[in-house]
């Protein structure tokens, strides 16, 4: 049990070795909806990944019908420009799948229209097209960890036990 992220049809390998390198610094599972834009050996996803890669709990599906299929139930958020409710307004379950779309369009509007209470808005300005989608994704999953008090995560030492010398 934990929180889930999910790219439907990611594109670009940096960007999904950075989501991978989050998903394990924060206990979060990774599934991945082909068709991938990138094979998983590429130099640029293993960079940005760095060594965490084998320690990711991921999972690849065929398409978003096999993503379905074999996560019953699943409370999904779909992070979308479409959204009307904001992601902070989001209640996240400690177990939901949070749902990002590939780089160049973001999540198909017919998933949408099926999911219309999941989707969720990062607010950016009216010109802004999107933010980059390993930003998104760690916008909305601290989001999400949060509201869950960082469930398992480590909590690092205080700020005050730190003295500063400025002289």
């Amino acid at each position: 049990m934990g929180l889930n992220v999910v790219l439907y049809e990611p594109e670009i390998p940096a960007n999904t070795g950075n989501i991978g390198r989050t998903c394990v610094a924060t206990g979060t599972r990774l599934h991945l909806i082909e068709p991938l834009g990138f094979r998983l050996t590429e130099k640029a996803l293993q960079r940005a990944g760095m060594d965490y890669w084998p320690q990711l709990d991921v999972t690849r599906y065929l398409d978003y019908q096999d993503f379905l299929d074999k996560n019953p139930g699943a409370r999904i958020y779909m992070a979308t420009t479409k959204g009307c409710r904001v992601y902070t307004e989001a209640a996240y379950e400690p177990d939901c799948y949070l749902v990002f779309g590939k780089e160049s369009a973001g999540i198909p509007e017919e998933i949408l229209r099926e999911h219309p209470d999941a989707a969720v808005r990062i607010p950016m300005l009216d010109d802004t097209r999107s933010l980059n989608l390993s930003n998104a994704v760690s916008i909305v999953l601290y989001e999400a960890l949060r509201q869950n008090h960082f469930l398992q995560l480590k909590q690092r030492g205080e700020l005050t036990k730190y003295r500063w010398n400025l002289s």
